[in-house]
C-alpha cells in the first residue's frame, strides 16, 4: 500500500502600491472626498482592508479615523471626525475612499492611506495633504498661465500692429508714385479713387483688346 503525501505551499507575496493624491484645498464648511486605491496583481481578495490615519498640522502622533476589514467599516467616533466621515469607496473596485464632511480649519493636516489585498500585505502607505480656507488661494498653476497668455496677447498684438504699419507706409509709398507717374495709365487704375481729378483720355493699344488711359 503506498500512501501519496501532498504538500501545500503557501503563496507567495508581492509588493502592492498605494496611490492617494499629494495635496488637496477645500473651504470650511465643505466636503471632501479623499481618495485612495491600490494596484496588486492579483484578483481582489475577499480579505482586502483598508486602513485612514490623521496627523494634525504641528502634531508628531497620528490617530486612527478608519478601519475596513472583513466587509464592515469601522468609523472613528470619539475624535476629531465624529459623525463628519463617511465611507464611499467600493473595496471590490479596489477604492478605500472616505469623505469629511463640513470641513473646519483644525481639520488641517495630513492623512494616510494603507491598503492590504492578501496575501499580498507589502506596501509603502500613502499619504495626502489636507488644506482648509475660508477662500481657495488660486494655485502657482493658474498665475503662471495667465502670465503666459498676457505675454501671448501682447506679441500677437505687436505682430499685428507690425504688419498694419508696413501696409499703411506700403500704400502710401504706392500712392505717392502713382501720383508722380506721367503717361499711360491702365485702364483699370481709372476706375479706383487714383484717378478722380485727373483729365484723362482713353486710347487703345495696338494688336490688343487691351486700351490705357493716357493723360490729356
Amino acid at each position: 500500500m503506498s500512501s501519496v503525501i501532498s504538500l501545500t505551499m503557501p503563496e507567495k507575496s508581492q509588493a502592492i502600491v498605494i496611490y492617494t493624491g499629494w495635496e488637496r484645498h477645500a473651504l470650511v464648511g465643505s466636503d471632501i472626498r479623499l481618495s485612495c486605491s491600490f494596484f496588486s496583481w492579483r484578483w481582489t481578495s475577499e480579505d482586502v482592508t483598508f486602513s485612514w490615519t490623521y496627523r494634525p498640522d504641528g502634531s508628531r502622533d497620528s490617530i486612527s479615523i478608519f478601519h475596513y476589514t472583513g466587509g464592515a467599516a469601522y468609523l472613528d467616533n470619539k475624535g476629531p471626525f465624529r459623525d463628519r466621515l463617511e465611507f464611499v469607496g467600493n473595496p471590490s473596485r479596489r477604492d478605500g475612499s472616505i469623505l469629511i464632511k463640513n470641513l473646519e480649519f483644525s481639520d488641517n493636516g495630513t492623512f494616510t492611506c494603507d491598503a492590504k489585498n492578501p496575501p499580498d500585505i507589502v506596501g509603502r502607505p500613502s499619504s495626502v495633504r489636507l488644506l482648509v480656507f475660508e477662500k481657495v488661494p488660486i494655485q502657482a498653476g493658474v498665475i503662471t498661465g495667465a502670465i503666459i497668455g498676457v505675454v501671448l496677447g501682447l506679441l500677437v498684438l505687436i505682430v499685428v500692429i507690425y504688419y498694419l504699419m508696413r501696409f499703411l507706409v506700403a500704400r502710401r509709398v504706392f500712392s505717392l508714385s502713382v501720383r508722380s507717374v506721367r503717361g499711360l495709365w491702365p485702364a483699370a487704375l481709372c476706375h479706383s479713387s487714383l484717378c478722380q481729378g485727373l483729365e484723362l483720355r482713353p486710347e487703345p493699344i495696338p494688336g490688343t483688346d487691351t486700351c490705357v488711359a493716357k493723360l490729356a
